[in-house]
């Protein structure tokens, strides 16, 4: 199992500990970059929405969310024969 990665954000101007799955950080990074928002908006707007969820959780479960979607479309030409 690997081991957790700690990262330290500004949520409501205190700074916050999240501890997740280096696999978890990867998917966080990429809905970021996907919404074009930094990581810490991103991790701001999870924090806003879920309730009485930890934190950690609620970043497990938007990751899983957003892995979860449909593909969406690159802009790039399909294969000849695709």
């Amino acid at each position: 199992m690997p081991a957790l990665r700690k990262r330290s954000v500004l949520l409501s101007g205190h700074a916050t500990s999240i501890a997740l799955e280096p696999e978890f950080w990867a998917v966080l990074e990429d809905m970021a970059k996907a919404r074009g928002a930094s990581l810490a908006g991103l991790i701001g707007r999870i924090d806003a929405q879920r309730g009485e969820r930890p934190l950690a959780s609620a970043c497990r479960v938007a990751a899983l969310g957003f892995a979860q979607e449909p593909a969406k479309p690159t802009g790039r030409a399909a294969a000849p024969g695709r």
